[in-house]
């Protein structure tokens, strides 16, 4: 892979942008469509609290083999590849979003900038 310019590996600062792109597109449809109301006290809130991360969830899960990444990939200008070539499937995206959710591997970085999450399942968040 190129160090710089397309196909290269996306840096911290997009791939934070893209998730709070993500986070908030989630929020906005969880408190639209669920009933989330991110002003509510835990008691009170009950399941809907979890609402932005179900949805959040949801769209990487959908959007990662649909459309090559979540909608704050695309709009950031990267997508996720498969590093043995072709379609990422359906498994993977699952298991990525699963370690994003549970946060410590999407922080975790090796040496070429790939989180743990990307590296456990193969894949490749590259510049578009």
């Amino acid at each position: 892979m190129p160090r710089t310019g397309t196909g290269s590996i996306a840096r911290p600062g997009r791939r934070i942008g893209a998730l709070v792109i993500d986070y908030l597109a989630a929020t906005i449809i969880a408190t639209a469509f669920l009933g989330y109301d991110q002003f509510a006290l835990p008691s009170e809130a009950g399941l809907t609290m979890f609402g932005p991360m179900a949805v959040f969830a949801l769209l990487q899960i959908v959007f990662i083999p649909t459309a090559g990444g979540s909608p704050g990939h695309r709009i950031l200008g990267m997508r996720v590849i498969h590093l043995g070539g072709g379609w990422v499937g359906l498994w993977r995206p699952v298991v990525r979003t699963l370690l994003i959710v549970v946060v410590i591997p999407a922080v975790i970085w090796d040496s070429d900038q790939r989180g743990i999450h990307d590296k456990l399942t193969g894949l490749a968040l590259i510049r578009a």
